[in-house]
């Protein structure tokens, strides 16, 4: 039996959820579908939710975890919520510049910025 391990934290900050992806690669469709059940389970529960999602550990993406992130921010925008994402590693920015990500997703340079454009 595998052992599940938490694939993000979750904490709440100035009334902003911040989510920190814990994992550094994000490539197999069972950890995609693990942190994409998580990410929507918080958007389902909040009344209108205002999510950060922290890339800081994250070194390596799937294109299925781009799916699963626009999935994410369509069920954010859906409930009248607001998605920002921050500490992006360069190669997977130039992943979102490249898909045109970037001009959808609201990308801060840090943590601190990401929360304080949603508080």
């Amino acid at each position: 039996m595998r052992e599940q391990t938490p694939r993000v934290k979750v904490s709440v900050e100035n009334g902003v959820t911040v989510v920190t992806l814990t994992d550094r690669k994000i490539l197999d469709e069972i950890s995609i579908t693990q942190i994409g059940e998580q990410l929507y389970a918080l958007v389902a529960e909040a009344k209108t939710p205002r999510l950060v999602l922290d890339f800081q550990s994250v070194s390596h993406m799937s294109s299925s975890a781009l799916g699963m992130l626009i999935t994410l921010h369509k069920r954010v925008r859906e409930k009248k919520g607001e998605m920002r994402m921050c500490n992006i590693q360069p190669a997977i920015y130039e992943v979102f510049v490249i898909t045109r990500l970037n001009e959808i997703f609201q990308i801060s340079e840090s943590k601190q910025d990401a929360i304080q454009s949603l508080a």
